[in-house]
């Protein structure tokens, strides 16, 4: 399936969404071929392998409706992106950027219903609350910035619901920004 979007697999940046990510398998063999694409251009500059290896891994997003397969995702994400951080960075891995990213797939793997775009409770009940996603991107040197939006005002609306697809030009509903350190985002929770 990967194949078919092979050229976004590729692209160290291309935002890749889950609806229905259970314990993250799609989801693992994106990050996996983000990651050695990372490895490839950056993997001799421990620094720039860093910064490229956290855009690959807030790239990526998924929903599920059991709280169980969320933290299994996220766990299972973090582990595959921590694995070849040390295995790259060696004696160069940063606390900080490990925390970074576990909050960044916290973030961007959330516990929700992907049909009605709200997030659920414990008993996977839907809530008021709207599943909001956060987009991030550098946007100076080592800043970088997120920028957060409702899931339900990213995605296009039709008569039969909700279309699969991002509306071109139109960013969905503006919640908040924070800039900071790439190493820092954790910070701003």
């Amino acid at each position: 399936m990967c194949d078919l979007v092979g050229d976004e697999c590729d692209r160290i940046d291309s935002r890749f969404l889950e609806p229905a990510c259970g314990d993250g398998n799609f989801l693992a063999e994106i990050l996996t071929r983000k990651l050695a694409v990372v490895k490839r251009k950056y993997g001799k500059s421990p620094l720039d392998y860093e910064k490229n290896a956290v855009l690959a891994a807030s790239s990526i997003y998924g929903v599920d409706i059991l709280l169980d397969n969320v933290l299994a995702c996220r766990a299972r994400m973090f582990a595959i992106w921590d694995k070849e951080y040390v295995a790259v960075c060696k004696k160069e891995v940063n606390e900080d950027t490990r925390e970074a990213v576990k909050f960044i797939l916290k973030r961007n793997i959330v516990c929700g219903n992907a049909l009605t775009l709200k997030c659920v409770d414990e008993n996977a009940q839907d809530t008021d609350e709207p599943i909001i996603f956060s987009e991030w991107a550098f946007v100076t040197g080592s800043n970088m910035q997120r920028s957060d939006y409702t899931f339900a005002d990213l995605l296009a609306q039709s008569d039969d619901g909700v279309q699969l697809s991002i509306q071109s030009g139109d960013e969905g509903t503006f919640l908040q920004k924070y800039v900071t350190h790439y190493r820092k985002v954790q910070q701003y929770g």
